[in-house]
């Protein structure tokens, strides 16, 4: 067995890398390798598209800069922090390198996959992983962890057109029902996207650690809590769009009175203007009732202007009080 260089492009097998780094050949798509300190990750989207793993791809690029998602381990029922994906969850804090492959064919005449070498990534330290919702080999809806991976080095990665990540057209409507909570990993961040529950973490980076506040995420919780107290009924979609790799989730939308609403951590005019298109977007693509109505979930009150900018659009403002209640709820629209 010849020894293999990790050469963003190389093409090799699982077998090589085990000789040459350690690690198994036969424990799924992210194997630890403690000899070299590293765990290897394997994606391969046409396999794993039956066990319902359709969001692994390079991402449209976002603020941070390039962006590959893969999706996380386990076939049947919801997705755990488990094996696979505790081991490549704690490469946040164990200092071990992640070293990024995608299937690439056959050799001929054999079932041996080939294996391309796409580079060294890490796990976004501020969100390094989202949850989704996808069908599993028995095609029941379940949770499954989708990780955020980021280019480790300053190194080119080896990316070509069919890494890009496909649209997921068959689920485009799906509703999230709330899951059973993922235990915290230590060092890393709290994911539970609709349930803060502390309002601050520490995210470690080149350079050191700073403080990543949860301004919107706590005032999301508290809302729903809000809500759900006085017997409303709140949940939210996943959307997805034909020739679009990227998915996006409302905040929220309040079933019983049919409002969506967008929540910001600031009561700023860029914040509100986000909003105000995040909302006229995700209203094209949902199945709801008719009457729907569009409210921003902020903090505390913005300037006079930016509540008539709001006002002109018939988009409501609810804003939290003092207290801790909230004011300004729309009424839900007259039906026929």
């Amino acid at each position: 067995m010849t020894s293999v260089d990790l050469v963003p492009g190389q093409i090799t097998t699982r077998e090589e890398i085990a000789a040459t780094y350690g690690g198994s050949i036969y424990s799924g798509g992210m194997v630890p390798a403690p000899k070299s300190n590293a765990v290897f990750v394997f994606s391969d989207p046409a396999a794993g598209a039956k066990h319902g793993y359709t969001f692994d791809g390079w991402a449209e690029d976002d603020e941070v800069g390039p962006l590959f998602l893969y999706t996380g381990a386990g076939h049947t029922g919801h997705q755990e922090m488990v094996r696979g994906n505790k081991y490549l969850m704690d490469t946040l804090t164990n200092g071990r390198s992640v070293h990024l492959f995608v299937s690439n064919g056959r050799v001929k005449g054999k079932k041996l996959v080939l294996q391309r070498y796409v580079g060294q990534v890490k796990l976004d330290e501020t969100e390094p992983y989202v949850e989704r919702q996808a069908p599993d080999s028995e095609k029941q809806m379940r949770r499954v962890f989708v990780f955020r991976l980021r280019p480790a080095t300053e190194d080119v990665l080896n990316v070509i057109e069919s890494d890009v990540q496909a649209p997921a057209q068959k689920f485009s409507q799906i509703e999230l029902p709330k899951m059973p909570k993922v235990p915290a990993q230590p060092g890393a961040k709290d994911k539970e996207t609709e349930q803060h529950t502390t309002p601050q973490t520490t995210a470690n980076i080149p350079g050191g650690p700073r403080t990543v506040h949860r301004r919107e995420g706590l005032l999301c919780t508290a809302f729903e809590a809000f809500l759900e107290a006085q017997g409303h009924v709140c949940k939210s979609f996943q959307i997805t769009v034909p020739g679009e790799p990227s998915t996006f989730t409302p905040d929220l939308y309040d079933a019983t009175d049919n409002v969506l609403y967008e929540a910001k951590g600031l009561a700023t005019r860029n914040n509100v203007r986000t909003a105000i298109g995040q909302l006229l977007d995700y209203k094209r693509h949902l199945e709801v009732p008719a009457g729907l109505r569009l409210a921003v979930l902020l903090p505390d009150e913005p300037t006079a202007d930016v509540r008539a900018l709001l006002e002109s659009l018939d988009i409501a403002l609810v804003t939290r009080t003092p207290d801790g209640s909230f004011v300004g709820l729309p009424a839900p629209a007259a039906t026929a």
